[in-house]
């Protein structure tokens, strides 16, 4: 199953596809056209994970060497938008790139979960791409607060599919587009620490809460965007997450 959620009239509302790409249903049966609405994370979210360097080829194109335990950050609420939402590249920014990720959302309470048993905590999946500004790096193995926790800077969306509905999620495509021209490509197939492994690292320590979500980190592809950007991150079997790149004055317009 897939669902979304939208701000309509006034309210927030749940939805699921409608007759075409260009539709969404409520639940009254009722539906609305793109352009009518604003679209929401597909959860409530909660505490967010992002993992770094968690493909190979990635920590590769960054010229580091691949961690050897999960190498985790959280990001606070302020980060999280929807699709068709706008990010913002400051004026100051030298080199802002995308990153597509798999975002996994968890279902229910889980603590001390073992690795066999971790896929039963999750609810679903959605697409993510987690912008960074490179020139806020201060280590890339301590990524800081500008880097990661700037307004808006992590679409999420469009759709949560439910987790019967991924056969494989260790298995799954995913590309970046920039104006229409594929930039990314690889595959989850190719993580460091696959999704058990990080439900029962993050479990080990801490109490995951149902609408939780791991970013599981991005393959090599990387690129710069600049304003006027538009940015499709796509995951096979997941969705097209697509986002805008503005600059200071359109962001702060549209504020």
């Amino acid at each position: 199953m897939r669902t979304g959620r939208i701000a309509w009239q006034g309210g927030i509302h749940q939805v699921v596809p409608g007759r075409d790409a260009e539709h969404v249903r409520l639940a009254d049966g009722r539906e609305l056209a793109e352009g009518g609405f604003v679209w929401l994370p597909p959860v409530a979210v909660g505490t967010v994970f992002a993992l770094g360097l968690n493909y190979a080829d990635h920590a590769k194109e960054l010229a580091f060497k691949a961690p050897e335990t999960p190498l985790v950050f959280l990001k606070g609420p302020n980060t999280i938008t929807g699709h068709k939402a706008l990010s913002r590249r400051p004026a100051d920014a030298t080199y802002m790139h995308y990153e597509c990720e798999l975002a996994v959302v968890i279902g229910q309470p889980a603590y001390r979960v073992a690795k066999a048993d971790a896929m039963q905590y999750v609810a679903g999946y959605t697409v993510a791409n987690d912008y960074a500004i490179r020139d806020y790096l201060e280590n890339y193995y301590r990524p800081n607060l500008r880097v990661k926790n700037r307004d808006a800077c992590t679409p999420l969306g469009p759709w949560l599919v439910s987790r019967d509905e991924v056969a494989d999620p260790m298995a799954l495509a995913l590309c970046t587009r920039v104006n229409g021209v594929q930039t990314q490509q690889g595959t989850t197939a190719d993580m460091i620490f696959d999704i058990p492994t990080l439900i029962e690292y993050l479990s080990s320590f801490m109490t995951l809460q149902p609408g939780d979500v791991i970013l599981t980190g991005t393959p090599e592809g990387l690129a710069d965007v600049k304003a006027g950007d538009v940015v499709e991150t796509a995951i096979e079997g997941i969705g097209c997450l697509v986002n805008t790149v503005v600059d200071d004055a359109t962001w702060f317009a549209a504020a």
